[in-house]
């Protein structure tokens, strides 16, 4: 700990960046002002906010070795603005080794008026977009401010008419002070409330974020000093609601209309708001376990199930099945279930396609529910088939609630448990939640209830859905103890680390120390991975944290999903990823000053994903004092050829074949592309995942598709193969996809049941042949001695023999990435950083993400 310790603080929460320093006083728990800084930035958060601080510790001579505590608004506010706050602060706090400590931005609001005289009673009205808003009341005094209410999110016209009503009925005492970003909108509804503080004080600021930080300090909800207490890991966004794609799940699901558990479509006759669609037919495949238990939203055509295990396992406390379905539709409420094979609990995944689930014999075997109010989740039931008990199935249930209710708004769990059910109040315990008194005669059999309480974080864990801390945390409270045995769960993604290219052995002698280290960040999609490279372009570790059981039930990847789940995952996987790499290189730790720089994508892909990255990376190095490579993610799908291959070099073709990336490249030199065709619409991995959705064989499709072809006739269905014969080297994957689709519907239509080899076989086919048509074309044009692959349809096997036989006809070299290596991953990241940190070409801190990005455009 320095000598004089700071406490930086910030907050991009809309469209001000604010930031504070404090001089931290543990003596009397104070964070005495220093500077304080707010900056109009428009969308530009993430290129001005760490340029903003840097330069305010220049001016004020403040070292970044000093700063023991990272403060951070956490919203709520714009999901993109406290994603970039939120981000560069876990980045910064890691690498500095401090604490990360998060305050509410409608809180610093308060106290921002609370130190610019403002006394009595205070609404904050923040904008939500969407004609919403997030509105919190407070009262003011002399000892400072006060919250009356928990976070949460409405329609502005509601807001307004609940204070209006308010003011009006005579039940509050004093005028009302009204402030906030919300007002820029919504001023006029919002009038008749009360006084409209002066525009100057609606958004968060420096002094209000150092005041937010010595209110928790003093009342014991924080301890700036206290970096371990203060994890960055912990800290998580408020969101105060779910995505929309589980938001709109939601609504489908709460409707009565059975539906078909592996298809996700009624059985007898369409939906009757609708028709059935190709989302429909994924909505419902989540992916099972090792037990083969598939955990999903309860859905209405459930309740009767419900209703039976309730009567089985509750007694005369059950509810009938017209209750529980009178709960899913509910805003405030959210239902988990889970569903396993009816061949009974040893038999393992259920039957059916790769990956999925099945209608035959699929039965409910527990559920959960939880109700969302004033910032705390009340878990209303949790059941578990006796038959099906001792497989973590409650454990999973309950995480699963307790991190809706976390992006709901809650910060704590209740629940109640009969006094003689002694195993349910350790399993509780176990969970961080203890006694907090007791229910007389609750049950309807008189017998008490205990009450129990606790953190949503220990609830959360790491064994379902987010919340989930650094590896070293997680090995201490899960029952997956230890990543060579098994996957560890960071925010419930699976934590791989690859050792394809002996990255990790136990029985190996410890790798020499080859400068330099690169630490490189990979979150372009749905893969949140770190690795480390040395000089000799070693891999000596490369994490990945797979975000797939997310995205499957919904048949693709939703980009709000995939940008929560880095926020959540990011730490944990960059600690293991230092971890793994201190091990091989036989070191007790291995820290971010040790590194000599940090890489990372900066495009293209999901802007929303790639942007936590970017803003993690650039915290880290600029907390690190190292230099930032910047990394196109394409590139390094070229580059992963290294990882199976070291002597690869150009020249060379390459086919970049990826969920959104088909196209043919001409490798000249390192960093010397020609791109000589790509896709003029869908994508191959978009067409896989697409036919596979339409299949009902869930996400992702490329596996699902290749293994059901493997057992088809590839000659059954003459598809398309579209401009096959155009004479360029571009390609469309739109009109197949159609095909198929179409082919697929009529044969529905026709009560003809479906032959899903021969589909799968023959659409596959119809890829390879224009696939290996065009790779001819261009090995043929540019007589390049060498063709590679990149992407996760790389690893199709079918791709990989048509292309080996057609290297062997033209006797060229054929060089392929391990399969490890073919989808998204940071060792081909680390491996394009390691040379372009040899030539100097770093990144400033003004780097933003980018989600399109020329491959032959130098960068």
């Amino acid at each position: 700990m320095p000598e004089t310790a700071y406490a930086l603080a910030f907050d991009t929460a809309n469209e001000v960046i604010s930031i504070g320093l404090g001089r931290l006083n543990a003596a009397a728990c104070a964070v005495e002002p220093v500077a304080a800084v707010e900056v109009a930035a428009h969308r530009a958060s993430n290129t001005q906010l760490l340029v903003r601080v840097d330069a305010l510790l220049r001016e004020v001579g403040v070292e970044r070795g000093q700063l023991a505590c990272v403060c951070v608004g956490r919203g709520p506010g714009s999901f993109t603005g406290v994603r970039i706050a939120m981000a560069t602060a876990k980045g910064a706090a890691q690498a500095l080794g401090a604490a990360l400590v998060g305050v509410s931005s409608l809180d610093v609001v308060a106290w921002h008026a609370w130190a610019s005289g403002v006394r009595g009673r205070l609404a904050v009205v923040a904008d939500a977009m969407r004609k919403e808003v997030y509105p919190v009341r407070y009262a003011l005094d002399d000892a400072g401010v006060h919250r009356l209410e928990a976070d949460r999110v409405v329609k502005a016209q509601v807001a307004a008419q609940e204070l209006v009503d308010e003011a009006s009925s005579g039940a509050a005492v004093g005028a009302l002070q009204l402030t906030g970003d919300g007002l820029a909108k919504y001023a006029e509804l919002f009038a008749p409330a009360g006084t409209l503080l002066p525009e100057e004080l609606w958004a968060p600021t420096g002094r209000g974020l150092l005041l937010a930080l010595q209110d928790a300090w003093r009342t014991g909800a924080a301890d700036p000093l206290d970096a371990q207490r203060h994890n960055p890991a912990f800290l998580l966004p408020v969101y105060t609601r779910l995505s929309d794609a589980e938001e709109n799940e939601r609504i489908r699901l709460a409707k009565n209309d059975p539906k078909n558990l592996a298809t996700g479509v009624q059985d007898a006759a369409p939906r009757r708001d609708q028709r059935a669609t190709m989302h429909d037919t994924a909505v419902l495949n989540a992916r099972p376990d090792e037990h083969g238990i598939t955990y999903k939203p309860l859905d209405a055509a459930h309740a009767e199930d419900a209703a039976a295990m309730e009567s089985q396992v509750m007694g005369s406390d059950a509810w009938n099945a017209a209750l529980v379905a009178d709960e899913l539709p509910r805003a405030d409420r959210t239902w988990w279930a889970a569903y396993a094979s009816g061949e009974g609990p040893d038999a393992g995944p259920a039957a059916g396609s790769e990956g999925t689930s099945s209608a035959r014999g699929t039965v409910l075997v527990g559920y959960a529910g939880g109700m969302v109010i004033d910032g705390q989740v009340q878990i209303l039931k949790i059941g578990t088939d006796p038959a099906w008990r001792r497989r973590g199935i409650a454990r999973q249930l309950i995480s699963r609630v307790a991190s809706d209710a976390r992006d709901l708004g809650a910060t704590t769990c209740s629940l109640e448990v009969r006094a003689s059910n002694t195993g349910a109040q350790a399993f509780y315990e176990s969970l961080g939640m203890h006694s907090i008194g007791k229910r007389p005669h609750y049950y309807s059999d008189r017998e008490d209830a205990v009450i129990m309480e606790g953190p949503l974080q220990g609830v959360i864990g790491s064994s379902a859905v987010g919340g989930a801390a650094d590896a070293k945390a997680l090995r201490a409270v899960t029952e997956d103890a230890g990543i060579q045995e098994s996957p560890v769960d960071v925010a419930g993604m699976t934590l791989r680390v690859d050792e394809a290219h002996d990255a990790q052995k136990a029985a190996q002698p410890a790798a020499q120390l080859e400068r330099p280290l690169i630490l490189a960040i990979e979150s372009s999609c749905d893969e949140t991975a770190a690795a480390i490279v040395d000089g000799k372009g070693n891999l000596l570790s490369d994490v990945v944290a797979s975000q797939i059981d997310f995205h499957s039930r919904f048949g693709g990847v939703v980009p709000e999903i995939a940008s929560r789940k880095h926020i959540e995952a990011i730490c944990g996987v960059c600690d293991e990823c230092l971890d793994v790499a201190a091990q091989r290189l036989g070191m007790e730790r291995l820290t971010w000053s040790d590194l000599d720089g940090v890489g990372v994508t900066y495009a293209p892909g999901l802007v929303g994903a790639l942007v936590v990255g970017v803003a993690f990376a650039k915290g880290a190095a600029w907390a690190a004092d190292k230099p930032l490579v910047g990394v196109n993610h394409l590139e390094g799908h070229m580059y992963a050829n290294k990882i199976g291959a070291p002597d690869f070099a150009p020249p060379a073709v390459v086919s970049l074949v990826s969920g959104g990336n088909t196209m043919l490249v001409h490798m000249r030199g390192w960093g010397d592309y020609r791109v000589l065709g790509a896709t003029i619409d869908d994508a191959v991995g978009e067409a896989f995942d697409k036919v596979a959705k339409a299949l009902g064989l869930g996400y992702p499709g490329g596996p699902v598709v290749s293994a059901q072809g493997a057992k088809g006739n590839p000659k059954a269905i003459e598809f398309p193969r579209a401009m096959m014969h155009s004479g360029d080297m571009r390609f469309s994957l739109s009109g197949l996809k159609t095909a198929v689709v179409t082919y697929i519907n009529n044969e529905r239509a026709a009560g003809r049941e479906l032959n899903v080899p021969d589909i799968c076989a023959s659409f596959e086919a119809a890829v390879v042949d224009v696939q290996v048509k065009k790779a001819e074309m261009a090995l043929r044009e540019t007589g390049a001695p060498t063709f590679c692959l990149g992407g996760g349809v790389a690893a199709n096997p079918v791709l990989r023999a048509a292309y080996e036989k057609l290297c062997k006809k033209m006797q060229v070299r054929l060089v392929m990435p391990p399969l490890s290596a073919c989808g998204d991953n940071a060792g081909m990241i680390a491996l394009v950083a390691l040379d372009r940190f040899r030539q100097g070409k770093f990144y400033g801190l003004e780097t933003d993400a980018q989600a399109h990005a020329d491959l032959e455009q130098e960068y």
